[in-house]
């Protein structure tokens, strides 16, 4: 691998063409790394039926090895290769939702192995909706592991520019399909137990999941962190996650108006002792904030899918910035604003002020 990683642009990202992907097909398929453009961010590619592969992501990301990748497929059939049996919960899910931004947990099957599904007998299985992601894998032969294109912890990357500031020498090619359209991870649900779980979050929510299954659990690591010893079931669930260099603190309170308020309390008091200020808002509030600190509207608070969209982006535009601590508003956690919270609360490493 040379010390530049080499870049592909798609022409079109709607029709990619098979001669644009040949070469990343087979950088995959002899075992080496790819990242590509899927419809929640980029991913980090390599075969999953390979473990040496699946090594490769783990030291290019610097992730620890016990948080389990997620393998993209390009058709339902290719499913059943994977995994010992599809409950079925996983089947009414996958005829609603995929393709698409959802990821299910099936029991696997041993061509898997342990060190793409982080030493579990379970498999994370996704089929993207995203032309090139598909175009790709069917292009490559195999199921291609994925987990996002970016230095472990770091805020996902949503565009092609966001994989090459990480990657750029660690991977062979990025492959460049402009940028992602809904920019936050896909949600998870492990069909695999008796009752449906969902393990994060995503833009296939809570209610549209209750819509096909009626019942579903939720687990605990959605509303706060993984205790010490405990082997995380799916990506994101234990480590610190999508996190700016600075320090963050989310900020929650009965009213938008009290929100705006404490954030102003708090920033200022930080101000005064020194240190440059970041203030993650909506925009509605945006006038509301002093216009000497470094303010960053992530959209407008009632477009919850543009807030998601712009979530990622905007914590890595304060890292640029060189901020030494955000304040962050908070949002509703119903619907998509789940996922945003879900999200909010880990890159601020569960530091939340509420009111």
């Amino acid at each position: 691998m040379s010390e530049i990683t080499k870049r592909i642009v798609i022409q079109d990202k709607d029709a990619p063409k098979e001669e644009e992907l040949r070469e990343a097909a087979a950088i995959l398929a002899r075992g080496d790394l790819v990242a590509f453009p899927t419809e929640t961010v980029y991913g980090l590619g390599a075969n999953a039926l390979d473990e040496e592969a699946a090594k490769k992501i783990y030291a290019a990301k610097g992730r620890p090895s016990d948080n389990p990748l997620i393998a993209h497929v390009a058709r339902i059939e290719d499913v059943s290769d994977l995994v010992r049996e599809i409950p079925e919960a996983g089947k009414k899910l996958m005829d609603a939702f995929w393709p698409g931004p959802l990821t299910l947990i099936f029991p696997k099957k041993d061509i898997v192995p342990y060190g793409t599904t982080g030493g579990l007998n379970t498999v994370a299985v996704r089929m993207p909706s995203h032309p090139t992601a598909r175009l790709l894998i069917a292009l490559a032969g195999v199921p291609i592991a994925a987990p996002s294109a970016n230095t472990s912890g770091k805020p996902s990357p949503t565009t092609a520019d966001h994989v090459m500031q990480d990657m750029n020498g660690k991977i062979d090619m990025v492959v460049d399909g402009g940028e992602v359209e809904i920019g936050v991870e896909s949600t998870i649900v492990d069909v695999s137990s008796k009752i449906p779980t969902l393990l994060r979050p995503g833009a296939i929510t809570m209610e549209m999941l209750e819509e096909v299954l009626g019942e579903v659990a939720v687990d605990p690591v959605i509303l706060g962190p993984v205790k010490e010893g405990v082997r995380p079931k799916a990506p994101g669930m234990k480590y610190r996650h999508y996190a700016p260099k600075a320090e963050m603190t989310l900020v929650e309170e009965a009213s938008v108006e009290e929100m705006v308020k404490k954030i102003q309390e708090l920033a200022k008091e930080k101000q005064r002792e020194g240190f440059r200020v970041g203030i993650l808002c909506t925009d509605e509030s945006l006038q509301a904030y002093p216009s000497d600190m470094v303010v960053k509207s992530i959209g407008k608070r009632e477009r919850e899918e543009t807030v998601a969209h712009n979530l990622f982006a905007v914590l890595r535009e304060f890292d640029d910035a060189g901020v030494d601590c955000i304040f962050s508003e908070s949002f509703p956690k119903d619907h998509m604003g789940q996922a945003i919270m879900n999200r909010l609360s880990k890159a601020a490493g569960y530091h939340i002020v509420r009111g």
